[in-house]
């Protein structure tokens, strides 16, 4: 595995790249550049950002880092610019979402998510909610479509808000617990597991 190392300017160049690029949405998904190799950056479980073993703790590094994150067909994470492709490790998913706000009730109800970049996100179609659950604990793994393959890890208490608002529904699949957003129902788990 080719490995990107601190010495060479991909870090610098990679926060240029963002930088210039100003606020708005940057087309990451239409950048088609070399693979460059990989450099020692991980996103842990817990959303914090980490760079040759140290923490990353300025936050605007961090959405500038955020905003160059794409998720490839091969499941790898990658820092893209028009120039450069480096891969990283992310242990569970891109992001967190922190917030739930809730609008309305039932089938009528709308929800938004905010994330650790401070993007907001409606709950539907474009953005659904899936959760995996272990087979043999039983916990839930909550993951909210971001934007291309990114997804982003609901923390355990917007989690429990979303089981508030949940209701029961036969889905053909057996009786699920779930959300509506959108007039979509959002399962948060498979069947029965609600009753264990």
């Amino acid at each position: 595995m080719q490995t990107v190392k601190s010495g060479t300017n991909s870090l610098g160049s990679l926060i240029e790249a963002a930088k210039s690029a100003g606020d708005g949405a940057l087309p990451v998904e239409n950048w088609h550049p070399e693979y460059c190799g990989e450099m020692d950056m991980v996103i842990r479980k817990d959303g914090s950002w980490w760079h040759e073993g140290s923490q990353i703790t300025r936050a605007p590094l961090v959405k500038l880092f955020s905003r160059v994150l794409r998720k490839d067909e091969d499941g790898f994470h990658y820092l893209v610019t028009p120039a450069e492709k480096i891969r990283i490790e992310v242990e569970c998913a891109a992001f967190l979402a922190v917030r739930v706000d809730v609008e309305g009730k039932g089938e009528d109800q709308h929800m938004f998510f905010t994330t650790t970049s401070g993007d907001v996100i409606e709950l539907g179609a474009e953005h659904a909610l899936h959760v995996e659950t272990d087979p043999v604990s039983l916990e839930p793994t909550p993951l909210l479509h971001v934007r291309g393959r990114l997804e982003a890890l609901l923390v355990r208490p917007v989690f429990y808000e979303l089981v508030e608002h949940a209701v029961e529904r036969d889905t053909g699949k057996g009786v699920q617990l779930g959300v509506y957003s959108n007039a979509l129902f959002f399962p948060l788990g498979p069947a029965g597991v609600h009753n264990v």
